[in-house]
């Protein structure tokens, strides 16, 4: 596949003009063309009238012609490098047992997925429930939601295909890994929307999403893999310095290999692993706030002149600012939200916890997104147990601001710079589904943070015009960015500390979004059949 980039063209151009301008940069004809598709559009907003900016992704109907025309202006080979997930000789030692994944997010689903299409057969411990069905974790969801109790192995956090799964779906990572391309690949053959194959800044949307993992998950028991719901870890088995199994809600399990794919919000495994005597590190994360504005506005900002053009889609930022007067922190955008809404993601009583969640259309009326200041070790003094207890502190002081029931606190932008702690509402109105209640948002957030948020919205504003608007929403806190943690492991992906245990993914410490962290299962189960034969017999 080519990619033919930057084909300027008049406002009122659609793709079909697209499709013939890149047609004609590779001097090719209509019916040489297989099949052509937009990979991203934006605006030069730089001159009167406004100009659309678009990349087209193209294939021949003879794909060995397509390196050729890769050299010219603007054109490109869309060619993904290979992935080696097989060891070239068969490893010496055999299993006793069936592998053990502990967790079915992103990273364990991946994992086990691997394992299973290789005939390992493992296990999966996932201690929230199965999506679908009566009981299920879209049913604990969506009554949570409509202001139901809070069940802590089932919510936006736990359960079947992990955090990931009530989110945006987004595909876009910075990791240039090869595995890349096979999780692309996976999830297009599990009904994943077609042109995450070419676009730029792919997405599924949290409804599509589900059918993609429940058809994984299908997949995966089809070939002898077993998923345990309702089933935690609790603790590790260890004998001569080695895994030896591991102790879980529904009793002991003999494993010599353990998969750890967690999550960045199992904090009882965290507490669990520290007092089995495994190292943990301190790991860099985030916390802030949601900031929700009208998605016509943020249009607008980037848009301009263009802004409701029909060809273009709901607009997307990622801002960012480090701060030498805050020690050189930095504020940032995170997992924006296109056409979304705020979401409540608690997993622990008495705390309010806050996310994004966009469907594959992303077409209401608000944008929302995480705005964030960077903490780190030296904030806790290298203790990842502190950085747990810190991000309770505030979400449980959150619970309490919101007056209890889940509702969160908020404010609106300028009373918070100003410090007024009042939520004086305008053009938008909050999505967060349990409400939100007036609160001082910089008490809760304290002097350092909250002064650096307050920086960081301020330069933002400058970036892109209307994002300090005085009535833009924000809903607190966000706490659960990224892990805290992170375990040490080696070469081969094995802890530090105890052979035949594989930290992984986001909860370890070595992913962040929905592909990085299935890359990373991906590396896991790589190493677990470069180590072992499977079980004689399945296990």
């Amino acid at each position: 596949m080519l990619l033919v980039r930057q084909l300027r063209l008049a406002l009122g151009s659609g793709q079909q003009a697209a499709f013939a301008a890149a047609q004609k940069r590779l001097g090719v004809s209509p019916g040489q063309v297989a099949f052509a598709g937009v990979a991203r559009l934006s605006v030069d907003a730089r001159r009167t009238p406004p100009v659309l900016v678009y990349s087209v992704a193209l294939a021949l109907t003879d794909p060995a012609a397509e390196p050729a025309l890769a050299g010219r202006p603007g054109v490109a080979l869309l060619q993904r490098p290979a992935a080696q997930l097989l060891p070239q000789t068969a490893p010496a030692r055999r299993l006793m047992h069936r592998p053990v994944v502990c967790g079915l997010g992103p990273a364990g689903l991946f994992c086990a997925l691997a394992l299973a299409r290789q005939g390992y057969r493992p296990l999966v411990l996932e201690r929230g429930p199965a999506l679908d069905g009566p009981g299920g974790r879209v049913q604990a969801v969506e009554a949570f939601l409509a202001g139901g109790p809070l069940s802590p192995d089932a919510n936006i956090q736990f359960g079947e295909g992990g955090a990931g799964t009530f989110s945006d779906g987004k595909l876009t990572t910075r990791i240039g890994d090869a595995f890349c391309g096979l999780v692309t690949d996976t999830l297009l053959a599990h009904g994943a929307p077609p042109e995450i194959a070419w676009q730029q800044r792919p997405h599924i949307g949290t409804d599509l999403l589900r059918g993609v993992i429940l058809s994984m998950r299908k997949e995966l028991e089809a070939l002898g893999g077993q998923v345990l719901f309702g089933t935690a870890l609790t603790g590790l088995v260890q004998k001569n310095g080695r895994l030896a199994g591991v102790q879980t809600t529904a009793g002991p399990l003999p494993c010599e290999a353990l998969v750890l794919a967690v999550g960045h919000s199992a904090r009882d495994t965290f507490a669990m692993l520290a007092q089995s005597g495994l190292p943990l590190c301190c790991k860099p994360f985030s916390v802030g706030v949601r900031a929700e504005h009208l998605q016509t506005e943020i249009d607008k900002g980037l848009y301009h002149g263009a802004a409701g053009h029909p060809g273009l889609p709901p607009g997307e930022y990622q801002l960012s600012r480090r701060l030498p007067s805050f020690g050189g922190r930095c504020v940032y955008t995170f997992c924006m939200c296109p056409g979304g809404q705020v979401v409540p993601a608690a997993s622990e009583m008495g705390g309010v916890v806050t996310n994004g969640m966009s469907l594959h259309a992303r077409n209401g009326p608000n944008a929302n997104a995480a705005v964030v200041v960077s903490v780190d070790g030296a904030d806790f003094g290298g203790d990842p147990l502190k950085a747990v207890a810190f991000q309770r502190g505030l979400e449980q002081a959150a619970f309490a601001a919101g007056g209890g029931g889940y509702a969160a606190p908020a404010e609106t932008l300028g009373s918070f710079l100003a410090g007024r702690g009042r939520l004086e509402l305008g053009r938008v109105a909050p999505s967060y589904a349990r409400g939100v209640r007036p609160a001082d948002l910089g008490g809760l957030l304290g002097d350092e943070l909250s002064g650096a948020l307050r920086a960081g919205l301020r330069a933002f504003g400058r970036m892109l015009p209307g994002y300090d608007a005085p009535d833009t929403v924000l809903t607190g806190p966000e706490t659960r960015t990224s892990s805290p943690v992170r375990i040490p492991r080696g070469d081969t992906l094995e802890a530090e500390a105890l052979p035949g245990l594989y930290p992984c993914g986001e909860g370890a410490g070595y992913a962040g979004g929905i592909v990085s962290a299935a890359v990373d299962g991906l590396r896991a189960a790589r190493a677990i059949l470069a180590g072992w034969q499977p079980p004689a017999g399945g296990g």
